[in-house]
């Protein structure tokens, strides 16, 4: 991704309006918020935020959070219990992301959520990060701009320095006020903290007159992907095959014949941005026994062996 032209677009309108141009053709954009600067993208785009995987270099599929605009607008993506829309009507805009289950019909991309029903979202207190969704009008999923396992950025200089030629575009809106991530907390079954972050866990139990769970004890839902066979099919699953078993259906990846193909001309982007929907198609076709072709470990390749091997293993 090293051949990308990278844009600066400037905080102003007519830069933010260039932004979101960007945004709208599959682009991606860094913006800052008041915690860190986001790597911005459509997260409707199924396919750039594939690529928005592979320009962070992100080891898996981990659930990104999606930056709105307003509540009306989150409220017709997630469904909101008394207890997050009382933190929401608290802390927002600011830097509390809230887990709640995904509407039906949300469009969402698969990428974005990793398969779950849920989804991390969030309304940012940065006029540029406002300005930029309310020039887009759609939900910008963004995970810090920054190669990952590397130090979130908290100006322009950070994303340019080692973002450049990986993405479309960066909005240099000066440096993050808070400069750590969203503290975030899921409110089913239990009010959860899921990470600490830029409103302490104190101020959250104060605003709803209760102690929050902490992920890992008992009555807390599980981390996203902490479960091995969290993203099986209902069939059994055998990787890396070579050959195709009686009464196994092929996950294809490249040049094979195969019920459902990855990619075909063997590109991982493609094969990413596919992976979620052909696991439902596999149900649909109520597949008991499935074979996966070798996928390459390099590049996104980690990250689709990373779900593959959790969806084979035993449960």
């Amino acid at each position: 991704m090293s051949d990308i032209s990278t844009q600066i677009f400037t905080s102003q309108p007519n830069g933010l309006a260039k932004a979101a141009e960007t945004l709208g053709k599959g682009g991606l954009v860094a913006f800052p918020t008041e915690t860190v600067y986001g790597l911005g993208v459509d997260a409707r785009n199924t396919e750039a935020v594939a690529r928005l995987y592979a320009a962070k270099g992100r080891p898996s599929f981990n659930p990104l959070i999606v930056h709105v605009a307003s509540l009306d607008i989150a409220e017709t993506l997630v469904e909101f219990d008394e207890t997050a829309r009382n933190l929401a009507r608290t802390f927002w805009p600011g830097a509390l992301t809230l887990v709640l289950p995904l509407r039906t019909g949300a469009g969402i991309s698969p990428l974005v959520t990793a398969g779950l029903e849920t989804l991390a979202i969030r309304l940012p207190d940065h006029q540029v990060a406002a300005g930029l969704l309310q020039a887009f009008s759609g939900p910008i999923a963004a995970p810090s701009a920054n190669p990952s396992g590397q130090v979130s950025p908290t100006n322009a200089r950070h994303v340019i320095d080692h973002m450049t030629g990986r993405i479309e575009g960066i909005v240099d809106g000066g440096v993050c006020g808070v400069g750590v991530e969203s503290t975030i907390v899921a409110t089913t079954p239990v009010p959860t903290l899921l990470r600490a972050g830029g409103i302490p866990a104190e101020v959250i139990e104060q605003a709803i007159d209760r102690d929050l769970a902490h992920a890992g004890e008992s009555a807390a839902p599980s981390s996203p992907g902490q479960l091995a066979s969290h993203y099986a099919p209902q069939g059994t699953v055998r990787l890396s095959a070579d050959t195709v078993e009686d009464g196994e259906i092929l996950l294809g990846f490249g040049n094979v014949d195969a019920e459902i193909n990855l990619s075909k001309t063997g590109d991982l982007v493609e094969a990413a941005s596919r992976l979620f929907d052909a696991l439902h198609q596999l149900n649909a076709l109520g597949a008991q026994r499935i074979a996966v072709s070798p996928i390459p470990e390099h590049g996104l390749g980690a990250a689709i062996n990373d779900r593959l091997r959790r969806a084979a293993a035993p449960r």
